[in-house]
């Protein structure tokens, strides 16, 4: 029985489809291991699908180093009651990718999401001849040309997508910053997070918490943090709607002693509102 159980593709439920960055992240966050991909429309129904199925993981953007936050995504984490059990930092590099044969000089019109193609700008200036068409995603751009196979048409995304839907690359390093990275966060049903986590050497947190309307209330909770020796890598704060002027913080903290982290949060408690413990897992790794 166990071995078998050893041989399960672990099932990992995505926004996007095959190819897109969304997978690239799981692929790499489970690398050595067999996986299989769910594509799912939208962030919600990635948390749906996991819902339904508590066996099935999920990966979700959280933040990337130019755009930002994805707001939504922390709330839907926040309220799923699912577990992060770990992230990945995956550096974003865009291809020019078109049917085989294209040449670069007969692309009249370039697809892609408008982020990614907004990232390119610098790239998309050198095809002045090229209308470029925002579409909903990196990789279904790739999949619609290759569909139809359209002449003239290329899509902005990452090589595997290339690969997958075989196109053929065009550029690569397209992007114009080179320091491009989106953190994915793996994330669980509880139970299923606890059996995955279980021997884990835990030493990143994220937490979410509301404050007061007082003076001080957020500086107390971050100088009681700095006595127990927390590391503050991320604070993000978002309006509690319907109770103007209150705020949700979360919070990402880095720790060397686990016990030391629990007696911080016992210590922090106290200050804070509805504080909640979205997941305690080891760092993740960046890829280059």
């Amino acid at each position: 029985m166990k071995e078998k159980k050893e041989k399960m593709k672990k099932k990992v439920a995505i926004q996007g489809i095959a190819g897109s960055y969304h997978d690239i992240a799981a692929r790499n966050y489970f690398e050595g291991e067999e996986i299989e991909i769910i594509g799912c429309n939208t962030f919600r129904d990635v948390i749906s699908t996991i819902k339904k199925d508590p066996s099935i993981l999920g990966m979700m953007a959280i933040e990337n180093t130019i755009a930002g936050s994805l707001l939504q995504n922390h709330e839907l984490i926040r309220e799923s009651g699912l577990q992060v059990i770990g992230e990945y930092k995956l550096r974003i590099s865009h291809s020019l990718v078109a049917l085989p044969g294209t040449n670069i000089h007969d692309v009249k019109e370039v697809n892609s999401h408008p982020i990614a193609l907004m990232q390119c700008t610098d790239f998309l200036d050198t095809l002045p001849n090229a209308k470029v068409v925002e579409k909903e995603d990196t990789a279904m751009s790739a999949r619609w040309i290759s569909e139809n196979q359209l002449k003239g048409h290329a899509a902005i995304c990452g090589k595997l997508a290339a690969q997958i839907y075989k196109m053929e690359v065009l550029a690569e390093g397209i992007e114009t910053n080179k320091r491009n990275f989106t953190r994915f966060l793996a994330i669980a049903d509880r139970w299923t997070a606890d059996e995955m986590l279980r021997g884990t050497d835990k030493n990143k947190s994220s937490l979410v918490f509301a404050l007061p309307h007082t003076s001080g209330s957020l500086s107390k909770v971050l100088s009681v943090l700095s006595f127990y020796d927390m590391n503050l890598s991320k604070i993000q704060s978002l309006p509690i709607i319907g109770r103007e002027w209150e705020y949700l913080f979360y919070i990402d903290l880095t720790f060397t002693d686990f016990t030391r982290y629990k007696q911080a949060l016992d210590a922090i408690r106290p200050l804070t509102k509805d504080l909640k413990i979205l997941g305690e897992y080891a760092e993740g790794r960046q890829s280059v």
